[in-house]
């Protein structure tokens, strides 16, 4: 897999797409104003291959694909969910047991510890897991049109092992440092950086969408 040729086409892209074109850049900003809802559906319309990046129009199927976009989501989500409320549990109930005690609560903090990082680990790994899995089955629903092969964990399965498993997993960690690097460098601006950050999720989720095009198109 070339990274960086995947990753010179994501950013091509969504210059193309972009650049000069402020009229479809303010309007992706007025859809992610929204709940975001718009905005995950256009992020379908670029799933769906559409090749340059498409014109932002038909607000009513936005909506309605970013309700199906959320609720995909959510249902993946669901295993972290049980994971962040079974390693949290055990902490909270013993440090409401201490009834405020200094030392009460930091002898359940340590004794609590353990539980935690087990848990911790296991909801990195299962994030990434989730993450490989979602990217793949949201590409299915987005070109099928069928929420069902969002969760075809067997086609999903079969598409990871010809991407491969561990390129796939190195391809989502650089594009993950990439996006990383943008939201610090606009953190360690002062009252402008936010504004610089809000102004740039069109642009980022136009790369990163046409990235996961470009990963998904690589097992053929």
């Amino acid at each position: 897999m070339d990274y960086g040729n995947m990753v010179g086409e994501a950013f091509g892209y969504a210059k193309e797409g972009l650049i000069g074109k402020w009229v479809k850049w303010i309007l992706l900003l007025i859809a992610t104003i929204i709940l975001m809802l718009p905005l995950m559906g256009y992020t379908l319309r670029i799933y769906r291959g559409e090749k340059p990046a498409p014109e932002v129009d038909k607000w009513g199927t936005l909506f309605i694909d970013g309700i199906k976009y959320l609720i995909i989501c959510l249902i993946y989500a669901i295993p972290l969910f049980i994971v962040i409320f079974l390693t949290l549990a055990p902490l909270v109930t013993e440090v409401m047991a201490a009834g405020g005690d200094p030392a009460a609560v930091s002898a359940a903090v340590a004794a609590s510890i353990g539980t935690f990082l087990v848990g911790f680990v296991i909801l990195i790994i299962l994030a990434i897991i989730i993450g490989m899995f979602s990217s793949i089955g949201m590409v299915r629903f987005a070109r099928t049109g069928s929420m069902g092969e969002a969760f075809n964990f067997g086609a999903i399965s079969a598409t990871i092992g010809k991407i491969g498993w561990v390129s796939f997993i190195v391809a989502l960690i650089i594009m993950g440092i990439i996006v990383g690097i943008i939201e610090f460098v606009c953190m360690l601006i002062p009252f402008v950086g936010q504004i610089i950050s809000f102004i740039l999720i069109p642009f980022i989720t136009m790369v990163e969408a046409r990235y996961i095009c470009l990963i998904y198109e690589s097992a053929g």
